[in-house]
């Protein structure tokens, strides 16, 4: 195959500029790169992460190494592409000269791999495509990763050629026969993963208009389903749980994957029958898979042999106690992305619901404790930090899939807490920060959110444009909060659980709103799963926050208790942390005298101790 030939850099200019390829239109748009800064509770998170991690740790060299030389183990050669998009995320967010020096050094790095065929893969020209190798899945995270670099932190021609050659040697090995079916390629039982290349291409098909990257996505969603075996995207328009999409193999972070890229495919086609299909696998997951703490998949009863990585009627069986592995955070971190794409297209608050609580509580409850890394998969009771999976030591370094992409999770924080609108600001998480963002005239305005939430929910705002102008600021009443109380300049405004509170109005530099969120403590019952454990076991969240009895102070933090309530809340008291990095402590009223718990994300299990997350009922 002879690599193809270089475009002019005025021509990839020009091609990209042109290009507008979308039908359907956001309805909240993303703020630009440098427009918001959080203060406290995830700062933290994410400056931990991004120097202890992203710039700490990850061994880059080592990583293009192996898309030079070749893999030890299958689909290592997607390890390069997170670590480098998560980066990138940061870079955006930040603008960290230091971060952009390693992101400059490993992508100029990277492009010398380049083989003769234009393609960036672990495998020599002449055994691809290598699918026991997972070498079209090792593709697309190259491909996603130079994209992240055009997209921001360098428009470099030389970047988006290599993306270019990438993406056309895919086109000319894999499609119907007499090339190389996408389904007959990939490690899976039904291959799921390959299909997964086609958020890439659509990525890419809108910023060349290149025919034949539309053309590759068409033949992924439209002739081979995504699956082998299964057309999961028409199972998921037949609104089937997703713990049967798919067959034998209900990998749920895959299958997410490829629905990002329908949601991209929808975007540009308009079919309506495309955003059924997510919008149903959205709303099933939602129901039947997600946790407590908002992430879900698992391994019992339902998919033995899938380490806890398959859809498994998780929300259900989340107290079922013969499940050993469950929610991996790159199912977690794929739930959150999935979610912030259908909220920007569909504006649905339900969808931050979602963010908040994965964010809150299984994010960073997944993270180390220094942010060198992530677990593996969690647990909701018992060992909480499971770091057994799939992936290796490299230069030192235990390297994993999911402490790849935890960091991406982080990433993706303030690009949606707070977006724009054609009618003005939407502010949909309310972590402390500093937000510039426009009016639907274009003009600049300034949003500050005051607040230590999630420790209590009162949220102060300033609001700040350059001069008086009307437009509409919208700002997400969780579904939770049952009693909200709203006031700008002192005046009361509506505002309903499970929906956006929009206040129309003319604004003048330094209005204030005021929010106050319903955080009463709330008592739930565990669901009923195939072992009817509804009847036995209880939770305490509040807020977004889910709370958890810590064995590393509490020596009987797995015994029953009998939780004192009143129409559904406990009266709980804040309390000092017994530990230094513990973030918040409540004394909780038991019917034999008071306990103490701390929330989910606090609990350090990285040294063996133990989390009760679901507390045993005593009768």
């Amino acid at each position: 195959m002879v690599r193809n030939v270089v475009i002019p850099m005025m021509v990839l200019t020009a091609m990209i500029s042109a290009c507008d390829n979308t039908q359907m239109k956001d309805q909240f748009t993303p703020l630009p790169a440098n427009s918001i800064r959080f203060q406290g509770y995830f700062e933290d998170d994410i400056q931990r992460s991004i120097e202890h991690w992203n710039k700490g740790v990850v061994p880059y060299a080592s990583l293009v190494e192996v898309l030079r030389s070749g893999r030890a183990f299958f689909a290592q050669g997607e390890m390069w592409g997170k670590a480098v998009r998560s980066g990138c995320m940061f870079y955006r967010y930040t603008q960290d000269p230091d971060l952009k020096e390693i992101l400059d050094g490993t992508v100029a790095d990277l492009l010398t791999t380049i083989r003769e065929n234009g393609s960036i893969s672990c495998s020599e020209i002449a055994n691809q495509p290598d699918g026991p190798g997972g070498d079209l899945w090792e593709r697309k995270y190259v491909l996603l990763g130079l994209h992240g670099y055009y997209t921001h932190v360098n428009p470099d021609p030389a970047v988006l050629q290599a993306m270019i050659d990438q993406a056309d040697c895919i086109v000319a090995q894999i499609g119907p026969p007499p090339k190389t079916r996408i389904i007959d390629q990939g490690w899976s039982p039904n291959h799921i993963e390959s299909s997964t290349l086609l958020e890439p291409m659509m990525r890419l098909y809108n910023m060349t208009g290149n025919q034949a990257y539309l053309d590759f996505a068409h033949y992924i969603v439209e002739v081979e389903g995504g699956a082998k075996g299964h057309n999961i995207i028409e199972d998921a328009f037949n609104n089937e749980d997703p713990v049967n999409i798919g067959g034998v193999y209900p990998k749920a972070y895959e299958m997410m994957s490829l629905f990002e890229g329908l949601v991209e495919y929808y975007r540009v086609t308009g079919n309506e029958r495309w955003k059924q299909a997510f919008m149903n696998l959205y709303h099933k997951i939602r129901e039947k898979e997600i946790t407590i703490i908002g992430n879900g998949g698992g391994d019992l009863p339902n998919h033995p042999k899938v380490m806890g990585e398959a859809w498994n009627n998780t929300a259900m069986e989340q107290t079922n106690p013969d499940m050993d592995r469950m929610m991996e955070t790159c199912v977690g971190v794929t739930w959150l992305k999935l979610c912030s794409q259908i909220l920007r297209l569909t504006g649905d608050p339900g969808t931050v619901d979602m963010i908040e609580k994965y964010a809150y509580n299984g994010l960073i409850g997944a993270m180390k404790p220094g942010g060198d890394g992530f677990s593996y998969v969690n647990r909701l009771n018992g060992s909480k930090t499971i770091t057994r999976g799939w992936g290796g030591v490299i230069d030192g370094v235990h390297v994993t899939c999911c402490n790849l992409n935890g960091p991406m999770g982080l990433a993706y924080l303030p690009y949606v807490a707070v977006m724009n609108s054609e009618l003005g600001p939407v502010v949909n998480l309310y972590n402390a920060c500093t937000a510039t963002v426009s009016t639907p005239r274009g003009r600049p305005v300034q949003v500050d959110i005051e607040t230590d939430y999630p420790l209590s929910g009162n949220i102060a705002m300033v609001v700040s444009p350059r001069s008086t102008e009307k437009f509409t600021l919208k700002l997400r009443i969780p579904e939770w909060s049952t009693v909200t109380t709203l006031y700008v300049n002192e005046v009361p405004v509506p505002a309903e659980p499970g929906s956006f509170a929009e206040i129309h109005r003319k604004w003048s530099p330094g209005d204030r709103v005021k929010l106050a969120l319903d955080m009463r403590c709330r008592l739930i019952d565990a669901p009923h799963g195939s072992k009817r454990d509804g009847d036995h076991f209880q939770a305490l969240i509040r807020g977004p926050v889910v709370l958890s009895r810590d064995e590393n102070f509490d020596e009987n933090y797995n015994e029953p208790v009998s939780i004192l309530s009143e129409n559904g809340y406990v009266e709980i008291n804040p309390e000092i942390p017994t530990l230094p990095r513990t973030r918040m402590q409540f004394q909780v009223p038991t019917r034999t005298g008071f306990i103490h718990m701390v929330d989910y994300a606090s609990v350090n299990s990285w040294k063996g101790k133990h989390v009760c997350t679901w507390l045993p009922r005593l009768y």
